[in-house]
């Protein structure tokens, strides 16, 4: 007689269960990737088509409006948690259009601080308006209770490394 024949009935349930509840957790994963990156795929065309611009630059133009007194690089870089070369690329674009302004930290000569200018304040409006109202239109079918319920859920999701 193998070990296997002392395993009981509710045992048996239970590894079923499991193993329906680890299928249904790889759906769950599985569904998020696949609404995630249909919506930013469709962020990333309306930003391309209304404002010739990038989800990444709207990105940075964000986390500069959340900073008025402006951002050095290396923090810029660890609030989008990319590369500083990502970003340097990014900034310099948006220097070149007029949207940021970029000054040397005082006391260290390589840090350098970037900030929104009045026209970037503007450019980042008018693109938060839009993205604002472009989520509202993709994610219509979700009503007020839905959207309650959908984030309770979303936040039994341990995020050991604080990415919420």
């Amino acid at each position: 007689m193998s070990n296997n024949a002392n395993v009981t009935d509710q045992e048996i349930s239970t590894d079923a269960v499991d193993t329906s509840i680890e299928k249904q957790k790889l759906r769950i994963w599985l569904r998020l990737l696949k609404v995630s990156r249909n919506i930013e795929a469709e962020l990333r065309e309306r930003f391309r088509l209304e404002f010739a611009s990038t989800l990444p630059r709207f990105d940075v133009l964000a986390a500069l409006d959340r900073a008025p007194q402006g951002l050095k690089m290396s923090q810029l870089s660890s609030v989008l948690k990319v590369s500083n070369g990502n970003v340097t690329g990014i900034i310099d674009r948006q220097v070149n259009d007029g949207l940021v302004v970029r000054a040397p930290v005082g006391g260290d000569k390589r840090a350098m601080m970037v900030k929104l200018t009045e026209q970037g304040q503007a450019h980042f409006s008018d693109m938060a308006k839009a993205h604002s109202q472009w989520l509202n239109e993709l994610m219509s079918d979700i009503d007020q209770n839905d959207a309650a319920v959908l984030i309770e859920l979303l936040d039994h999701i341990d995020m050991p490394r604080g990415d919420a």
